[in-house]
């Protein structure tokens, strides 16, 4: 049996390190542009991250949130964006269900299905 074992994160045996550098990125790419074209695998490991750091950017203690959101995202202007753009958008509306994963196509090359994720 297979207990404790995260299958939505696993990419191609990739390192833990690998792993998480891989969602820090796209999770401070997403930021930045407010939308993102990646693999369905990716876009689906990195939805609970987004959620967390929108929750963590709206919550009353300011200064421990940007403490929060330094530690995850690795440019200031995607942190920006999150405290002055996206947050304040979802302020006490809900705690999940901020992005959309919209089908695109399949990759020509693997097959890989291709999602566009945004914000809702």
């Amino acid at each position: 049996m297979r207990h404790r074992v995260r299958k939505h994160l696993k990419f191609s045996n990739k390192s833990f390190q690998h792993r998480d550098a891989l969602i820090r990125n796209l999770a401070t790419s997403f930021f930045e542009h407010k939308s993102l074209k990646t693999t369905q695998k990716k876009a689906r490991a990195v939805l609970p991250l987004i959620d967390k750091l929108i929750n963590v950017a709206n919550s009353k203690d300011e200064m421990n949130a940007i403490r929060q959101v330094k530690q995850y995202l690795y440019t200031k202007n995607s942190s920006v964006e999150l405290f002055k753009n996206v947050a304040p958008k979802y302020k006490w509306e809900k705690t999940s269900g901020f992005t959309r994963i919209t089908p695109i196509k399949y990759r020509d090359w693997d097959g890989a299905k291709l999602v566009m994720l945004e914000l809702v």
